[in-house]
């Protein structure tokens, strides 16, 4: 254990140093700064597998700051599910990272408003590439469409880990200001009108969720006396009568602000036109942004209102589930009315949202396990499939990844090839991760009294996806004529090689899809057993 006192908090103060030195050296070349921001990345990767391998029997790494005990000082707390979502999440940024700084951007300046002759608005526009001669210049990449990109990624990821690792409800909050602020400038990066009205619409429906969210967290501080989760556990557990409605009520307000961050209905409509027009690699990050919300639903609720929590137990047990049935609907219904890739990875985004807040709100082991061992799966899918779809924009020219028939791309087949796995694996389909993530869920669902509505809305809304990306490759690589447009760009390697990572990731879930789901079980039974979190950081066990 004393080997690894320190471990918790690495994954905390690595991305922030990173950001600071990056501030430090904006001026520096590109290059350098390149260099110290995929370091750092990579350098997570390690961190959250040595971070996995230590608790992987179980035990529970608690960090106090500032040697202050809980629950009067901060602490940060890993265990199976913290360890599984930062390792997640350091494969994400790798390979969203690796993206950034090597694939050609649409080059869109950021302070056009009207395209110019013959280009669209709202998509990213062909840019020169390297030629030859004196006049050859560098062929712009997305970290440099604007400054501190580098910088906000790093913040970026500052605030997520934080957020997985934090034992406070407080520092939950905080963590959660710190990665929507990086968010802010992510999402804008670049510029662009329909960028800029759909971060403004992200922006202000964020803030008006960190207010009820200040709001539920002073409501359980009045009530409880401490903003710690385990000490908020055993307090909200011996609730006095009188003070019941009022935790409900503070408990419900605080689902309602994750709810918002996890794009559940109805409070999803924000994602679909943000994800949609930021830049691609900025996109793929945030696929596990909304998963945020997703961990602080399922860690909040099995902790401090589960099955010990006297009074207040059970909250979300008549909410959750029927939600994420018509969130996992209605993000399918999104994906077949798209009208561009990039929106309908958006919506198809939405529906993983559905399925995997289904599966926790089932709340068994197993349910839980299916949820769990799916998470990393969607994620990656989705981030490959909006990293593909820019590579598919430029490759088509002026069209950019509008669903019309128009010129065959260049390098199609190898587009075509890489589509093809990302819809099978997105629509679930066997013996892809999609398809094992889903079974498991289904098969979790047979002892439920849901068991009619999640298999019917399970299946049809699978069809129903398998449908919408089956007519998206057609439109984009059948339906095609002999036309040619000056303005479509050859995809690069550099641009291939990120997606062709993530895939690689999806194959390696079903290679070691024993194992994993192993961990995933264990994990779900380690939730399941709240006592053992409180026990761990307020040490009253051993």
């Amino acid at each position: 254990m004393n080997g690894f006192m320190h471990l918790p908090i690495l994954p905390v103060v690595l991305p922030l140093i990173a950001g600071i030195v990056l501030l430090a050296l904006r001026n520096a070349p590109l290059r350098l700064q390149r260099g110290v921001s995929l370091a750092a990345a990579l350098a997570l990767i390690p961190l959250a597998v040595s971070l996995l391998q230590s608790v992987s029997d179980g035990s529970h790494l608690v960090y106090a700051l500032g040697n202050w005990e809980a629950p009067y000082g901060i602490v940060l707390v890993a265990d199976r599910l913290t360890a599984w979502m930062l390792l997640t999440t350091s494969l994400l940024a790798a390979f969203a990272l690796l993206y950034a700084v090597g694939a050609p951007s649409g080059g869109t300046s950021s302070h056009s408003t009207k395209p110019a002759s013959g280009q669209v608005a709202g998509y990213p526009q062909p840019s020169p590439q390297m030629g030859e001669g004196a006049n050859a210049r560098p062929t712009p990449t997305y970290d440099r469409d604007g400054r501190h990109f580098h910088v906000l990624f790093q913040l970026q990821l500052f605030g997520l880990n934080g957020a997985f690792l934090t034992g406070d409800l407080f520092n939950l909050f905080v963590f959660f200001e710190i990665l929507l602020l990086a968010s802010y400038g992510l999402l804008l990066h670049g510029g662009g009108r329909l960028r800029v009205k759909a971060g403004l619409h992200y922006v202000v429906i964020n803030l008006v969720g960190s207010t009820l969210f200040l709001f539920a967290v002073g409501t359980l501080y009045g009530v409880a006396g401490t903003l710690n989760m385990a000490d908020l556990a055993v307090k909200l557990a011996a609730t006095p009568a009188d003070n019941v409605a009022l935790v409900r009520s503070a408990g419900l307000l605080l689902f309602g602000v994750f709810a918002l961050k996890a794009a559940l209905l109805p409070l999803y409509l924000w994602l679909p036109a943000a994800y949609a027009h930021t830049s691609a690699p900025v996109a793929a990050l945030f696929a596990i942004m909304t998963k945020v919300g997703v961990y602080s639903i399922l860690r909040v609720y099995s902790l401090m209102f589960g099955n010990d929590a006297g009074a207040v137990a059970g909250l979300l047990d008549a909410w959750l589930a029927p939600l994420a049935l018509a969130t996992l609907a209605l993000g399918m219904l999104g994906a077949v009315a798209s009208t561009a890739l990039k929106q309908q990875a958006a919506y198809l985004m939405v529906a993983s949202i559905g399925s995997l807040l289904l599966a926790f709100g089932l709340g068994s082991t197993e349910a839980i396990a299916a949820g769990l061992y799916y998470l990393p799966h969607t994620t990656f899918a989705t981030a490959a499939l909006f990293l593909l779809a820019d590579s598919i924009g430029r490759a088509r020219g002026t069209l950019a990844d509008r669903f019309e028939s128009g010129p065959a791309m260049p390098g199609a087949r190898v587009l075509g090839g890489l589509f093809f796995v990302i819809a099978m694996a997105i629509a679930g389909m066997p013996p892809l991760s999609g398809f094992i993530g889903k079974f498991m869920l289904l098969k979790a669902a047979l002892a439920s009294p849901l068991l009619p509505w999640v298999w019917s809305v399970v299946l049809v809304t699978g069809l129903v996806g398998l449908i919408a990306l089956a007519r998206s490759g057609s439109l984009l690589f059948y339906r095609t004529h002999s036309s040619h447009d000056p303005a479509a760009q050859t995809p690069t390697n550099a641009a291939l090689a990120p997606v062709v990572g993530l895939l690689l990731l999806v194959a390696g879930l079903v290679i070691w899809a024993g194992p994993l789901s192993d961990y995933a079980s264990a994990t779900a039974a380690q939730l399941l057993q709240p006592q053992l979190y409180i026990g761990a950081v307020l040490g009253t066990t051993p």
